[in-house]
């Protein structure tokens, strides 16, 4: 018998060995998550996805089609690697037509949000080109799924006549066949991955059994057994060295080559058996840490994203649509969601089953934000252009007025015209200051013609000036540290007073009374500051009754205590999803900020109120 062709036992300890390799093992042929998404319609693809030197991104989607037709043609759907990238080309070169489209929408003079993209025919045929790969990838699954059955039944049977050998007469013929044997195994390709472990321990078992009844010679034993102590050395040193490849996912797979070769490697001298396996089983279960590591570090940051963006959907779906009622306020709400679009991009993919789920969930919410502001706007233009037709008739009253010279009359006229003016809302931009410039100088001419006629009135005009700017003076010294009731009468007197005094020279109007409004804003906003003090001074003297009485009226304000906390909270962590530093995201920070301090204001009046409660109780 040639010593070449001489197998040795299988180890002690392999059934133990095979039980751990193949919890690790990916299954043979089972298509995984990635390999799905392939086939969806999702179009958030990768940007700067790396593509093999090979590959030639198309310049158009037309060749992106013919190229998938073709694939689907030639009947090979097994490369995975090139249609991604056929994916990312077509949907790179699709949303580059979308935006042009859009641009050239925009240009010829319409509204963004009014654009409607038509049906596109190319992306009907990818779609179609890429359901017919599918259809064929999912035939070559089954048909592999068939041929590990197959092959599952052919190991059985291998099993079968190694047992019968075990069983029989142990001679040269018995272990030439069993030789024969251990080659067919090696050839059958891969069986159902749930009936691996179960199949190899029965050739295991069944080989053990030969090998211990069969009586070698020293010489062929040893020399087989070195043999094969070099190929498992060689093996425990290549799965070693993957502990140091920096692609992860390429270790692992190498790592599931070596255990192929492992297993149908011979055994080695039984006082080495043990401590090869556990060098070798070592070292992979680096390489299998490294691997699990990697996916979980995955998984963990797409449950960040998928929260992150969950905080952006629930701020878009909480915005007060209702309470926006000007242009100022729709724009403001606009510049927070585009900004929160900008921080939606940053963001990476959420975990799979979610991620198609929470983009729609975004997208409609800002698809409602954008239709209830073009709602908004539709009916805003409709109505400056009924304000301009306003507008436009009241100029034409005033100039059939201005050379008039029954001047009381028509200055009251006049007045009233003025007074209605004010009522009217809002014009289109570009005539807003046209027709105010028309309506007003027919105004001043007349006011200026009557001027002139009634210079006496002048004096009168004077005297009233000179005692607005008397009540300003009066305001300011006013305006001290110390704000009590009295003061606000005092104000409130004054303010009767102005309004009493009669008309002002035209042209010093306005100058004074800006300065009558500062000065009054100035005191009601310390009488504001007040307003908490206020607030606690009548919920003590209004607060009654026994300790009961007491004991609930704390407790509910506990409960509300809790609740604006919580609000707090709330508004402190979505600042932390929200932070940025470009202007847009600075803005709805500093709202959000702008809450935190009322509501932080309104938390220590509870607090106040808690303490006074609580001296009453201490009192009783």
């Amino acid at each position: 018998m040639d010593p070449n062709e001489t197998n040795l036992p299988l180890e002690e300890g392999m059934l133990e060995e095979n039980k751990t390799v193949v919890a690790e093992t990916v299954t043979d042929g089972q298509p995984s998550d990635a390999e799905d998404t392939l086939y969806t319609d999702e179009t958030d693809v990768v940007e700067n996805a790396d593509a093999p030197a090979t590959y030639v991104m198309r310049e158009t989607r037309e060749e992106v089609i013919a190229r998938l037709k073709e694939i689907a043609a030639e009947g090979d759907v097994s490369g995975k690697a090139e249609l991604d990238l056929l994916k990312l080309n077509f949907y790179k070169l699709h949303r580059a037509a979308h935006e042009a489209a859009l641009a050239a929408w925009v240009e010829a003079g319409n509204e963004a949000e009014a654009y409607v993209p038509e049906h596109d025919t190319l992306e009907d045929e990818y779609k179609e080109a890429m359901g017919v790969i599918k259809q064929k990838r999912n035939a070559l699954l089954e048909q592999e799924e068939a041929e590990r059955e197959e092959n599952l039944q052919k190991k059985w049977a291998i099993i079968e006549r190694l047992k019968n050998i075990s069983e029989g007469v142990i001679d040269n013929n018995a272990y030439n066949e069993v030789k024969q044997i251990q080659q067919e195994w090696k050839e059958i390709g891969n069986i159902p991955a749930g009936k691996v472990n179960e199949v190899w321990k029965s050739y295991q078992l069944h080989m053990e059994k030969f090998y211990d009844l069969l009586k070698l010679n020293n010489e062929f034993r040893e020399y087989d057994f070195k043999k094969n102590l070099e190929i498992k050395t060689r093996l425990c040193e290549e799965a070693e060295k993957l502990a140091e490849e920096k692609d992860v996912i390429a270790a692992f797979r190498q790592l599931q080559n070596l255990h192929q070769e492992y297993r149908e490697a011979g055994p080695v001298a039984k006082d080495l058996r043990e401590a090869l396996w556990t060098r070798f089983k070592n070292a992979s279960t680096e390489v299998n840490k490294r691997h699990q590591s990697h996916f979980e570090a995955i998984k963990e940051a797409e449950q960040n994203n998928l929260d992150q963006k969950t905080v952006i959907c629930e701020i878009v779906e909480g915005m007060e649509l209702d309470q926006l009622t000007g242009f100022a306020q729709w724009e403001e709400k606009t510049k927070e969601v585009l900004a929160l679009q900008a921080k939606w991009k940053t963001i990476g993919y959420a975990p799979q089953k979610m991620n198609v789920k929470i983009f729609e969930r975004f997208r409609q919410a800002c698809d409602t934000f954008f239709n209830r502001k073009a709602e908004y706007f539709k009916q805003y233009k409709e109505g400056v252009a009924e304000n301009l037709a306003k507008k436009i008739a009241l100029c034409e009253q005033a100039e059939a007025l201005k050379d008039s010279t029954d001047w009381k009359e028509t200055a009251d006229k006049l007045t009233k015209l003025q007074k209605e003016w004010k009522t009217i809302g809002a014009v289109p931009h570009k005539q807003s200051d046209v027709v105010w410039k028309r309506f007003i100088a027919a105004c001043d001419y007349f006011f200026e013609q009557k001027g002139k006629a009634t210079s006496s009135q002048r004096s009168v005009e004077a005297e009233n000036l000179a005692k607005k700017k008397d009540i300003i003076s009066r305001l300011i010294a006013l305006n001290t540290d110390e704000v009590t009731d009295g003061v606000e009468r005092e104000v409130r007197d004054l303010m009767k007073e102005w309004n009493a005094v009669g008309h002002v020279p035209f042209k010093e109007k306005d100058k004074v009374y800006k300065e009558y409004r500062a000065v009054v804003d100035a005191l009601f906003d310390k009488f504001n500051l007040s307003a908490s003090k206020k607030n606690l001074n009548k919920f003590r003297s209004n607060l009654t009754g026994g300790a009961n009485s007491l004991a609930r009226e704390r407790e509910k304000l506990m409960r509300s205590y809790e609740m604006k906390k919580n609000e707090i909270q709330t508004y402190e962590n979505n600042i932390g999803f929200l932070t940025s530093s470009s202007k847009k995201g600075n803005s709805l920070v500093a709202e959000m900020n702008r809450k935190i301090e009322k509501l932080r204001t309104d938390l220590q009046l509870i607090i106040d109120k808690i303490k006074v409660i609580d001296e009453q109780e201490t009192e009783a």
